[in-house]
């Protein structure tokens, strides 16, 4: 935690004032849903999070911490250097050309490689599509809102259910296997009442779909490794 805490703050330190010293005017900010109190989110029916619920903060560990300082650091450079700061919320973005390998990768990637869930797979989360997520952060940075703003789906699904939607995408059955690991929160979901009102608009891509995709792109990253793995054999 302190090694996480001490480098994403001197990454956001240093990015934020080179901004700063090279003029620019307008500056984006990518802050997680993790800033959210841990004590609101250890139901499986969990209540939507609201921008407003950041305070009286009590983010669940490190990660979390430091995006919420950023975030107030993005506001008083606003405030003392002119400099249009904008913030976002993401709520696990996923989509092709992410990290899908390695132990890094997002829920729905992971999954999609195999089938091992941490824990008893009842947790829940919203996932947004990458295309979904691009728009949102098009519109945002063209928009005169200077608050911080949720960016995600508000469709809450299981990581069990994530499991069989994704089986679905690959035509298959699956037994899931179920393993020791971090869960993170027990549960996770996006208030976007406020991304309707400041952008009018919200994201549009549906989980199957965005699954399918992400599906079908893995798997031709697993096949192009393919004949790479039997040649060095």
């Amino acid at each position: 935690d302190a090694q996480i805490l001490h480098n994403n703050a001197l990454i956001n330190i240093e990015t934020l004032d080179a901004a700063r010293i090279n003029g620019v005017q307008r500056y984006l900010y990518t802050s997680s849903a993790c800033i959210y109190p841990e004590h609101l989110q250890t139901r499986t029916d969990v209540k939507p999070l609201r921008e407003e619920d950041a305070y009286p903060a009590q983010p669940q560990d490190a990660y979390g911490w430091e995006k919420l300082i950023t975030e107030r650091l993005c506001i008083h450079y606003r405030e003392d250097y002119g400099i249009e700061t904008r913030i976002v919320r993401f709520h696990n973005i996923f989509g092709p050309l992410g990290t899908w390998e390695g132990g890094r990768e997002k829920a729905p990637a992971a999954l999609c490689r195999k089938i091992d869930i941490w824990g008893d797979g009842e947790q829940t989360r919203s996932f947004c599509y990458i295309d979904d997520c691009v728009i949102g952060i098009y519109k945002l940075m063209r928009s005169d809102y200077r608050e911080p703003l949720n960016l995600g789906q508000d469709r809450m699904v299981t990581i069990n259910e994530l499991a069989d939607m994704i089986a679905d995408a690959a035509g298959i059955q699956v037994r899931k296997k179920h393993i020791p690991g971090p869960q993170g929160v027990r549960g996770r979901n996006s208030d976007n009442t406020r991304l309707r009102e400041v952008l009018g608009w919200e994201p549009q891509v549906s989980l199957e779909v965005g699954l399918k995709k992400t599906y079908d792109w893995i798997e031709a990253q697993v096949r192009a490794k393919l004949p790479v793995a039997a040649a060095a054999s």
